[in-house]
């Protein structure tokens, strides 16, 4: 059952870059603020339907080091490079973390880095290079655009190290990740009235797509992750999140927010490709072989 809640993390992941981009001109903190303060309600449900006590917030100051800088910073970085660059790119980018998670696991003690891991990032970067080198089948690079790329590979360097990190944390309580999404939401609002101009969602399909926003990707994803990384089989969930970008992209395109070229499959496949390749014995032990 706990990794059946890491699939469905995976799942509602898919579906962030399609609710951030139909949610219309909200700047990037607003965005976030708003979406993590319904996050938080989400996250809180499961706690105040236990009737659990608030002690579970009390944890070291490590613990909310780690998950307010991961969570504020990914989703800052995240929500601005979709409002910079065009949101199947974006994406993608943002979605190398699965590879880089796989990479930094091979540094850690006890581990080496093999050629598979190398071959994987090789791989995956060279379909970075191709997304961003040759937009619209073949479009040439256009530097309007590279800010909002560095973002979004910023971003994934942030979600993979608050992934990683996370694992000197195992025994934290999935329930805190609650109180993690509430400092968010206060973060991202307090630089929302220092940088930004409040700009609300101006017709219903946009309110609902914020609102499912911070239900799913932004709220629930959450917690069910950590029920999953921490009870379940969490090989299996890692291997499972390289599924996220093609998802990803498919969400997109089936909604119309985006063409389905040839680059942007090959893109996929590729950075998909090499973030498989990378964590090849997850595949041969799941294999049995």
């Amino acid at each position: 059952m706990a990794t059946a809640f890491g699939f469905l993390a995976i799942l509602m992941w898919s579906l962030l870059a399609l609710l951030a981009a139909r949610s219309g001109a909200v700047p990037p903190f607003q965005l976030a603020a708003m979406s993590f303060a319904i996050g938080t309600l989400t996250c809180l449900a499961p706690l105040l339907r236990q009737g659990a006590s608030l002690s579970v917030f009390r944890q070291p100051p490590a613990v909310w080091l780690l998950g307010i800088g991961g969570l504020f910073g990914y989703h800052a970085l995240y929500f601005s490079a979709l409002r910079a660059a065009p949101a199947v790119e974006a994406s993608l980018i943002c979605y190398l973390w699965p590879l880089l998670i796989v990479l930094g696991s091979a540094a850690l003690p006890g581990e080496r880095l093999r050629w598979y891991h190398a071959a994987g990032a090789l791989v995956g970067l060279a379909g970075t290079a191709l997304l961003i080198g040759g937009r619209g089948g073949g479009v040439s690079f256009s530097g309007e655009y590279a800010f909002g790329y560095a973002l979004a590979g910023v971003a994934a360097l942030f979600w993979s190290g608050y992934s990683l990190l996370s694992r000197r944390f195992a025994g934290v309580p999935s329930e805190v990740v609650g109180g993690f999404c509430a400092a968010t939401a206060l973060l991202s609002l307090v630089c929302h009235l220092l940088f930004e101009t409040t700009v609300w969602p101006s017709a219903p399909g946009e309110w609902i797509a914020l609102t499912l926003l911070g239900l799913l990707p932004v709220g629930a994803a959450f917690f069910c992750w950590d029920v999953g990384v921490k009870r379940g089989d969490i090989q299996l969930l890692g291997a499972a999140s390289y599924a996220a970008p093609i998802l990803s992209t498919l969400a997109l395109v089936a909604f119309g927010e985006a063409p389905l070229s040839p680059t942007v499959l090959l893109a996929a496949a590729m950075i998909t490709g090499g973030a498989a390749l990378a964590a090849l014995p997850v595949f041969r032990r799941l294999s049995g072989f």
